[in-house]
């Protein structure tokens, strides 16, 4: 008989490599990577297990602090209650304009309410408002009587509208009045009576929450927030808008809130302007339109 043929692989595979990762939980967040190197001759084999030893390019974890102090505790509740839609300062029934924009035409839907209040938040009033709020919180820390009423008459000077100039002063005024009335301070009568006149909504919320000893920037934050949300809220009910859609105009809002409140932070007096002409136009005209659900 004719002796068999060996038959060989026409491609005999030299070196493989398998690489095995295992990740154990260590203090230094070490990683171990395992590397075998497998040679094949023929039906032979022979396995090296090399075990290496890298770490992780993962951050260390971020100190957890357990509780507020108390003082942050006290200003956390308080920008909470008096910013909140529950605050009776009748904000619910002002539209800044909004209305009119809707029976206009120029907000149909989430996107373009979305990018109304972007301007009027960035370019518009929603600057303006916290320019005011910032010089009014400084000149009450510093007890400086004089450049807080300079500050109130600009701040009622600068509304653009007859109706506007109405939300504006009344929310102050049922601001100041419920904050009195039930958060009274050492120091708060003297300042609000520097004013001299009719206080406006961030200028009250300025005097108020210095008064109380919150800092600038929390202050700052919550009351942009709430303004945004007051304006969605009447948006939500002129076009109508969903709960979702609304939320989803709020969070898409959420980076021009902070930029907003950054550049209200650091601005002058001399830095205050407005760029959104349809919005004063829309707050004028509202005051002689047909049917109306907001007062502005």
């Amino acid at each position: 008989m004719p002796a068999p043929r060996i038959r060989m692989p026409k491609r005999i595979p030299m070196r493989r490599l398998i690489r095995i990762r295992m990740t154990m939980t260590m203090p230094m967040a070490i990683t171990m990577t395992t590397i075998i190197t497998t040679t094949s001759i023929a039906s032979t084999s022979i396995i090296t297990a090399i075990p290496m030893l890298m770490t992780t390019s993962k951050p260390p974890p971020i100190e957890d602090r357990s509780d507020l102090s108390e003082t942050e505790a006290a200003a956390l509740y308080r920008l909470m209650t008096w910013l909140s839609p529950a605050f009776p300062v009748g904000a619910f029934s002002y539209s800044s304009g909004i209305e009119w924009a809707v029976e206009a035409g120029d907000i149909l839907d989430a996107a373009s309410l979305r990018d109304w209040l972007a301007s009027m938040l960035a370019e518009g009033s929603g600057f303006c408002d916290g320019v005011f709020l910032a010089h009014a919180h400084r000149a009450t820390s510093s007890a400086d009587a004089r450049a807080l009423r300079d500050i109130a008459e600009l701040a009622a000077a600068l509304v653009p509208s007859r109706e506007r100039q109405l939300e504006t002063t009344a929310q102050g005024r049922a601001f100041i009045d419920i904050a009195r009335a039930a958060w009274g301070c050492d120091g708060l009568a003297p300042m609000i009576a520097a004013c001299e006149g009719p206080l406006v909504y961030p200028v009250a919320v300025g005097v108020v929450s210095s008064a109380h000893g919150i800092p600038l920037a929390p202050t700052m934050h919550a009351f942009l927030h709430a303004l945004v949300s007051n304006w969605i809220s009447a948006g939500a009910r002129l076009v109508p808008l969903g709960q979702t859609d609304s939320q989803r105009v709020l969070a898409w809002l959420e980076p021009v809130v902070a930029a907003t409140a950054k550049r209200a932070l650091t601005a002058a007096l001399d830095d205050l302007g407005s760029a959104t002409f349809r919005a004063d136009l829309a707050s004028l005209r509202h005051e002689t339109q047909y049917t109306r659900l907001f007062r502005s």
